[in-house]
């Protein structure tokens, strides 16, 4: 009985997380998303327009934290490993973080598929641009990777920074 408690009440939060708008999500998300002192993960739905609501939270938190070289390629690259979470994976839901340590910043998206991210080496000039995202994320990153979670993976960019003394 608890258990099915649980999870209906876990299905009825995911119901309603679907149900925010894009603006919404944004304004849940975005002061936790900037606390440094936090490490926490925002929950996003699996769905297209999430994507721009993630390029705006990263955007908001390289602002906060005057990372500001790192803008173009922070939404770029947010906006790639995103679409690539929704795009390849079946879950209802994606997850961001965002954290800071000395000299890197580093944005994950997590997902619920175990299926680890391959690049795939396209044509010079393809008709069709799909599958380019991971190369480039490979040339723009100065590092980047995936982590298999206990349900689901992470994938992950990291950009080095200069810390300000």
């Amino acid at each position: 009985m608890v258990a099915d408690a649980s999870w209906a009440c876990f299905q009825d939060a995911l119901a309603a997380l679907e149900r925010l708008s894009s603006e919404e999500l944004e304004r849940m998300y975005v002061g936790r998303l900037c606390d440094q002192s936090a490490s926490g993960e925002v929950r996003l739905p699996s769905r297209p327009e999430s994507g721009p609501v993630a390029r705006r939270l990263v955007l908001s938190v390289l602002e906060t934290w005057d990372l500001h070289q790192q803008l173009e390629v922070g939404e770029l690259l947010t906006s790639e490993l995103v679409a690539n979470a929704v795009r390849h994976a079946a879950g209802r839901t994606i997850g961001l973080q965002v954290s800071r340590k000395p000299g890197w910043l580093r944005v994950e998206v997590r997902d619920s598929s175990r299926a680890l991210p391959c690049m795939i080496l396209a044509e010079p000039l393809p008709i069709n641009e799909r599958g380019r995202g991971l190369r480039v994320v490979d040339d723009l990153a100065d590092r980047w990777g995936a982590d298999l979670l206990p349900r689901g993976k992470g994938v992950w960019f990291e950009l080095k920074v200069r810390d300000r003394h």
